[in-house]
Formats: structure tokens, C-alpha cells, sequence
């Protein structure tokens, strides 16, 4: 059988894998660069940034612990270059990985011409199956669009010459979040507004609660229930009637799939184009769900935001929870050896649970990127909180709060 595959990001590269490992036969179309947003301009390349940015702050504010750093700067072009080593390195990693399966790699831009064509630099290509996986781009402001100087999105922001003094956030989701925690790393002026009356609206409540606070506590002036008014001669009138001056405007409220303008027949999409959740760990799994034997419930799908200290989630909310339907139990971070060890006491862990079963987990942490996976195994398996306890966790570690926010429960 013989598939074609249009885009290279998470979706498009484990589905050309998966099928053809399966032997089958794979032409894999990329108009831009293998590896799609995610690995040129944004889950990879931001990480990078932020690596850098939370260790100046660190080293900064590090004198307490017996560090004293001075003459401390960023080097922002020398940032840059290991920025894009890096996205090369991976990139040229994942081409050979592509290549050694024998599949087809088109660098150019595909239509899909009928039922079963693919047409790509005048070259037709017969397919038996077709899945479009062009992913996303970044949304803007009604009655804007981004012009690459003023008003950027995502894309841009990875073009600065230098890092700015004033810059102004549109939106409090993970995408707003991340970057407004690297510009105040950089110790830039940050100011962010969001429409929803709390910051990352799609988490938890607590969660939200605790950010706001910890963005506070930073100097990063976060304003919710806030909207643009006006964007008019590098000049932006809130819809409080504040009027700002930042040095740009970084539009992160969302991004809207990409698909096809003409499609014919029967074409199954994938990762963002799909449109459901807009997460590149997501994107994968439906290549596997649709490809390999392993199948997976989208409830289980942890979400995370990066920076210091992670966020991370999955499962149900406590302000979607009926009340009395659930039990409770909130662990701070604080209490922890290893977070006095790391000199990162932030955070905390909360378990939500029926009838022993967990059914929502909530960490603001260090590692809460990883911390979030322990939850998921047992929630996809079906692990009772009474089984878990039975675990011998290692001390000190930030695992140990994974115990300690299920041992009353």
C-alpha cells in the first residue's frame, strides 16, 4: 500500500514511521523544513530560549545559596546560534532517521489533485491513502494582521536582533505564559493581558489562582478580563482606556489549523489539523492510534507549561466537578527536602479522586513535566490510589510528593 503524507511535524513524521515500518510504501511532503512548527518555531526552539533565560535569573538571584556571579549577561547572538544548532542537529537527526526507512521525502508543496493523486512540482503520485497533517498558524486580533515589526506571532518572535525592553502579551494560555516568564528572565518589561478573568483559563482553578500570584511576585503585570481597544501607531489603547507603548505586541491567543485548499476523496487528518488538541505529544498519538496496535483515551493527554516552575495537568478539573462527587487532597511543594535542597519551594501537587480512582491531577513544581507522567499511568490503568501507596519512592526526590498527595486519600 502506498501512503502520502503531507507535513513533516509530529503528526507527519510518526505516521511516515509507522507505516512504513509496516512495510508499505511512503512519499512524506514538506514545503518548509522536516520537522514542522514544533521543532523550527516552537516547542523546541522556545525550550532552548527559556534553558538559557531561567538560568540567568537563577544566577542572578543565587547569592543566598552561596553563588555570586558577577558581570552576568546574556549573550542573545550567541543564544541564537545555539538555538538553531540545536533545531539542525535534531533536524538533520530525524531526515537520516526518515531516510534509513526508505521513505520518499518531497521538499516542495502539495495539492492533493483527486481521489488519489498528489501533485507536487508538477509530479503526480499516486496514493492509497492520504493523511494531511499541515498543522496550524498562529491566530490574530480581529481587524489585525501581524506585520513582523509591530505585531508578531510565534513565527516572529524568533527573528529579534536583540532582546527588547517593553513587550506586551496578548493572551494568559501556555503559549502567553512561557514567553512572558522568558522576557522577565531576560529582565524585560512585561505586560499581560487576557480576556478571561484568570490566567490559563483551560487549567485548573487553583492552578490559575497560584500563577497569577507567582507572576505577580516576578513584576509581570498580568491584567485579565482585559482586551485591545485600539492598536494605532505602535500605540495599544486597553479596553480599560490604559494605553501602552511596548516595544512590540506578541499575539499568542491561539493558532488555526491548516488545511488544503481543494480535497477530494477520502483524506484523514492529523495533529493540529485535526483540530482537537493542539499539542504535539497529542499529534503523535493519533499517528499511533491510526497506525500501530496501541490505542489511547484523549483524557489522558497531560498538558504542560513550561518555565520556572512547571505546570502540568490532566484529567478533570475541580471547578467541572460536581460538588461532593470527589475527593480532595492538596500537597505543597514546600513541605518537600528536595525542594529546599533545589532551593525551589513553589508549588503544589492535588489529586482529584472517585471511589479510589484518580480522576484529575494538578502540579505547579519543578519537574512537573515528568511528575505529571505518574498520574497518567495509573490513570490509564486503572491504579488505585491504595496500590500506589505500596510504591517505595526514592528520597529526596519531588516524586515523594506524589505520595504524599494521595496517603489520605
Amino acid at each position: 500500500m502506498k501512503y502520502g503524507i503531507i507535513g513533516s511535524g509530529p503528526a507527519g513524521f510518526t505516521s511516515a514511521i509507522l507505516a512504513a515500518e509496516k512495510g508499505n510504501t511512503v512519499v512524506l511532503f514538506e514545503k518548509d523544513e522536516i520537522g514542522g512548527t514544533c521543532l523550527n518555531k516552537g516547542c523546541i526552539p522556545t525550550k532552548v530560549i527559556m534553558h538559557t533565560a531561567e538560568l540567568y535569573r537563577k544566577a542572578k538571584n543565587a547569592s543566598e545559596i552561596g553563588l555570586v556571579a558577577d558581570n552576568l549577561k546574556i549573550d542573545f547572538n550567541a543564544l541564537i546560534k545555539h538555538k538553531e544548532n540545536v533545531i539542525t542537529l535534531l533536524r538533520n537527526s530525524m531526515t537520516k532517521f526518515l531516510e534509513s526507512k526508505n521513505i520518499n521525502i518531497v521538499k516542495a508543496y502539495a495539492e492533493i489533485t483527486s481521489d488519489n493523486t498528489i501533485t507536487a512540482n508538477n509530479q503526480e503520485y499516486k496514493c492509497d491513502k492520504i493523511i494531511v497533517a499541515t498543522g496550524s498558524t498562529p491566530k490574530c486580533l480581529n481587524g489585525y494582521s501581524f506585520d513582523g515589526e509591530f505585531i508578531l506571532n510565534s513565527d516572529d518572535i524568533f527573528k529579534l536582533s536583540k532582546i527588547p525592553e517593553n513587550v506586551l502579551i496578548i493572551g494568559a494560555g501556555a503559549e502567553g505564559l512561557e514567553w512572558a516568564r522568558i522576557f522577565n528572565d531576560m529582565d524585560c518589561n512585561v505586560t499581560v493581558i487576557e480576556e478571561k478573568n484568570c490566567a490559563l483559563p483551560v487549567a485548573d482553578n487553583d492552578i490559575s489562582k497560584y500563577i497569577e500570584n507567582l507572576l505577580k511576585q516576578r513584576g509581570i503585570d498580568l491584567k485579565t478580563s482585559t482586551t485591545v481597544k485600539k492598536l494605532e501607531n505602535r500605540q495599544v489603547t486597553l479596553s480599560t482606556g490604559e494605553v501602552l507603548n511596548p516595544d512590540f505586541v506578541l499575539v499568542a491567543i491561539g493558532r488555526l489549523p491548516l488545511k488544503p485548499e481543494k480535497v477530494n476523496g477520502k483524506v484523514i487528518y492529523l495533529g493540529d489539523t485535526n483540530a482537537q488538541l493542539m499539542l504535539a505529544n497529542f499529534a503523535i498519538y493519533q499517528a499511533r492510534a491510526l497506525l500501530s496496535d496501541i490505542k489511547f483515551d484523549s483524557v489522558f493527554v497531560p498538558n504542560v507549561v513550561y518555565g520556572e516552575p512547571e505546570i502540568a495537568w490532566i484529567g478533570a478539573n475541580e471547578q467541572d466537578l460536581p460538588v461532593g462527587s470527589y475527593e480532595k487532597s492538596v500537597f505543597p511543594i514546600k513541605a518537600l527536602g528536595k525542594a529546599h535542597c533545589e532551593n525551589e519551594k513553589n508549588g503544589f501537587i492535588k489529586v482529584l479522586s472517585y471511589q479510589g480512582n484518580i480522576i484529575g491531577a494538578h502540579i505547579v513544581s519543578k519537574e512537573a513535566s515528568a511528575l505529571i507522567h505518574q498520574f497518567a499511568v495509573a490513570m490509564q490503568n486503572n491504579i488505585k490510589t491504595s496500590e500506589l501507596k505500596k510504591i517505595c519512592f526514592a528520597h529526596p526526590t519531588y516524586s515523594e510528593g506524589v505520595y504524599e498527595s494521595i496517603v489520605k486519600l
